[in-house]
Parts: structure tokens; C-alpha cells; sequence
């Protein structure tokens, strides 16, 4: 999955809000400011890389054709 998804971005953003108000605000250095937006778009990253693993439906089992072997019993 890339890091440049549209998504990806859009909750890199979102994450990195908090941390652009604090350097407006003058709480955080500019170069705070960039050292932590790697660490947003990889947050973004994660956050949008578990949503989809867990939404995600599990793959449809595959039925058993007449010609397979019974499975062993316990």
C-alpha cells in the first residue's frame, strides 16, 4: 500500500493538526514541526493499514468437491 494514498493522507492530516497548531502558536520550532511530520504520515500510515486489514472479509472457504477424501477424524 502506498503512503501516498489519498487516505493515507487524509488521516496523515488529521494527525498532524495538533502538531502544525503548536507551531503556529510558536510552542514547537520549525524544525520540530518537520522532524514530526514523518512520524504523522507514518501514524497514518498504520492507522489506515490496520482499518483495512480488519475490514477486510475473511476469503470464502472452499467447498469440498465429492472427489476429496473425508477429512480425518480427531
Amino acid at each position: 500500500m502506498s503512503p501516498l494514498r489519498w487516505d493515507v493522507l487524509a488521516v496523515s492530516l488529521l494527525l498532524a493538526l495538533p502538531v502544525l497548531v503548536l507551531g503556529l502558536r510558536g510552542d514547537l520550532g520549525t524544525a520540530d514541526v518537520v522532524a514530526r511530520m514523518p512520524w504523522c504520515l507514518a501514524a497514518g500510515w498504520g492507522a489506515v493499514a490496520l482499518l483495512r486489514w480488519a475490514a477486510t472479509p475473511p476469503p470464502p472457504a472452499r467447498r469440498r468437491s465429492p472427489e476429496d477424501p473425508p477429512p480425518p477424524a480427531p
